[in-house]
């Protein structure tokens, strides 16, 4: 057992290394130059029409495909380029190995040469989160979803006239008024509702086969997110829920980068029935403890033409995390009785 004065030692020697990188992150977005140069020797992550590329392991498992800037140049040169496509890379964190880690989308080249000379695929977003491990499928989302802001806000919404970004990518800023735009997300509310001994999930047309999830919505201006939680729930499956409590957060590159903040909340088993608004679900359903256990262990999706089986959101989803959190509290509670 490590003593208390080790224990203090190895928390302020991680610590420390969280910080260091985290304010190397802060000056690159401040600092131009110190940016370029970080650029120069960085870990590249490549997407395809926002499309990120991943290689797959000799286990059979899948993983981003980290490249290095001149593996990168080596590509472009290859393919008949010049390097000054690098120079629209987006900075999108440092790994805890201090590598700057940048995102670069390469929609304007040969998918499929790019593909050969890389050793990989570009595969889409939504079915690389079911492929990728917790650490790194939030780190293909970030690039993304930064690619996808600079893609869509080139020019500013009061003026009409171009925006310029930072070296970083972390910003642009209008050429006429100098208004300066930073990358946004829209609050959104997710929730597994209980009625004490059952959870309830929905789905929407256009989820995979089988697959159900928490209930979520878009806050409105002016709510709070208690209230999003409850209008959403009322107005989706027509019920009344107190007891709220709090879950977690999740930054969610769908459909537009949303940022997901995650309730359980509980129904009276007397008011439990169902008025499904088939206008926002598709289906909506109670499932026992039996069911979501037995979902839990399901580790590939369906295929077409399987036998019908619930298939819930990935591991790393924050869905996922509020239907694992319910089934652990519904389990302590049986074996307390």
């Amino acid at each position: 057992m490590l003593s208390p004065l080790k224990i203090s030692s190895l928390s302020a020697r991680c610590c420390s290394t969280f910080v260091s990188r985290m304010r190397l992150v802060a000056r690159l977005q401040q600092d131009e130059s110190a940016c370029s140069a970080a650029l120069q020797n960085a870990q590249l992550f490549l997407f395809h029409r926002l499309s990120p590329l991943l290689l797959r392991t000799q286990q059979g498992t899948f993983r981003p495909a980290a490249l290095r800037t001149t593996d990168v140049q080596a590509m472009l040169e290859r393919l008949g380029l010049d390097g000054t496509l690098l120079e629209e890379s987006v900075l999108i964190g440092c790994s805890e190995q201090n590598q700057v880690q940048f995102c670069l989308d390469v929609g304007e080249l040969d998918r499929a040469a790019v593909e050969q000379v890389c050793g990989g695929n570009f595969i889409s977003l939504r079915k690389a989160f079911f492929l990728l491990t917790e650490p790194e499928a939030p780190l293909v989302a970030k690039g993304q979803a930064l690619l996808r802001w600079h893609q869509t806000s080139g020019f500013c919404s009061a003026t009409g006239k171009p925006t310029q970004r930072n070296q970083a990518g972390s910003q642009r800023v209008c050429s006429r008024s100098g208004i300066t735009y930073y990358p946004k997300m829209s609050p959104v509310v997710i929730v597994l509702v209980s009625d004490g001994k059952r959870c309830l999930l929905g789905r929407q047309s256009s989820f995979p086969q089988g697959m159900y999830s928490a209930l979520a919505g878009f806050c409105d201006m002016g709510e709070t997110v208690e209230e999003t939680l409850c209008r959403e729930v009322a107005e989706e499956v027509g019920l009344e829920v107190s007891r709220v409590s709090y879950s977690s957060s999740q930054h969610w590159p769908f459909p537009h980068s949303s940022f997901m903040m995650g309730f359980h909340a509980s129904v009276s088993p007397a008011h439990s029935q169902l008025s499904v608004d088939h206008t926002e679900l598709e289906d909506a359903r109670w499932f026992s403890l039996e069911e979501i256990s037995s979902a839990l262990q399901v580790k590939t999706p369906p295929r077409r033409g399987d036998p019908p089986v619930l298939w819930l959101p990935p591991k790393h989803a924050i869905a996922n995390r509020l239907i694992t959190e319910w089934t652990d509290h519904q389990q302590r509670g049986e074996e307390g009785q």
